[in-house]
């Protein structure tokens, strides 16, 4: 599912609802797929140009997801900061919700990829 702006983000958040129900992840931890995709979405039209894409698919025992735009490689492995601060949750929320998180740098864009065990 393609994104470009902010109005486009409760579509994504429902898109990610709707696969992840289907393809059968648990309530629960849908709510955190969800989470983390809004997440990587709003950071993407915060802070990149062009958009970006969804796509959630399964294995046999995990839901995964990518999130696919132009701006650099994500970085993990994030100190949650400090109450006070007002910025840079997003990646670090990312990673305590999910499973695995991994991001690479190819010819179609920087691909977040989001594993959650069902």
């Amino acid at each position: 599912m393609p994104y470009a702006r902010s109005t486009d983000l409760a579509g994504v958040r429902a898109f990610v609802r709707s696969r992840a129900e289907t393809l059968g992840l648990p309530p629960e931890r849908t709510d955190l797929l969800v989470l983390a995709v809004s997440e990587l979405a709003t950071n993407t039209l915060q802070h990149t140009a062009g958009g970006g894409r969804v796509r959630v698919w399964a294995d046999a025992d995990d839901v995964l997801c990518e999130v696919v735009d132009h701006g650099a490689a994500r970085v993990f492995g994030r100190v949650m900061p400090a109450a006070g601060e007002i910025r840079g949750r997003g990646l670090a929320i990312v990673e305590r919700v999910c499973d695995e998180v991994s991001s690479t740098v190819g010819p179609t864009g920087t691909v977040v990829l989001l594993r959650l065990r069902r």
